[in-house]
């Protein structure tokens, strides 16, 4: 049994300490925004973030988050940055098949957290480990460019 910090709520979890944490979110809690994309920690489609940085949830164990504050993307309109990126790929509609599109979503959240008015560089930089099959990648960054604007 582990206590883990989602979306500000405590929540018990009974699962193997070393089960990765997409499958608790998933399968345990039923949380399926976060997506499970290659099971390689390699698309980034299943990213979090574990006290404010992006990590892969399909290569992280549930015990290495223990004690860690764990936003998905069912929580991420709980702060600001969150709110805007949202407002934003709304806006822009980036999503093409939106596969891919929470771990994007948490990936920019925690760009625009560190670096409010981030550059193209910035931004390559920081999703760069994201992959879109579909290729939206120019309406990610307008998206971002957007959000870092005040959405």
């Amino acid at each position: 049994m582990a206590s883990l910090d989602i979306n500000g709520k405590t929540r018990d979890v009974k699962a193997d300490p070393n089960t990765p944490l997409l499958w608790v979110l998933r399968d345990t809690l039923g949380m399926t925004g976060t997506k499970f994309g290659c099971g390689a920690a390699l698309c980034g489609a299943c990213t979090v973030l574990l006290d404010g940085k992006p990590i892969r949830s399909c290569s992280t164990p549930m015990s290495a988050a223990a004690g860690k504050k764990i936003t998905t993307i069912e929580g991420v309109a709980a702060s600001d940055a969150g709110k805007k990126v949202q407002a934003a790929w709304a806006s822009l509609d980036v999503p093409q098949c939106g596969y891919c599109q929470s771990g994007q979503i948490m990936a920019a959240t925690a760009l625009l957290t560190d670096k409010p008015k981030p550059s193209d560089k910035d931004i390559d930089e920081a999703m760069a480990g994201n992959i879109c099959r579909c290729g939206t990648y120019p309406r990610i960054r307008a998206a971002i460019h957007k959000a870092a604007k005040g959405a």
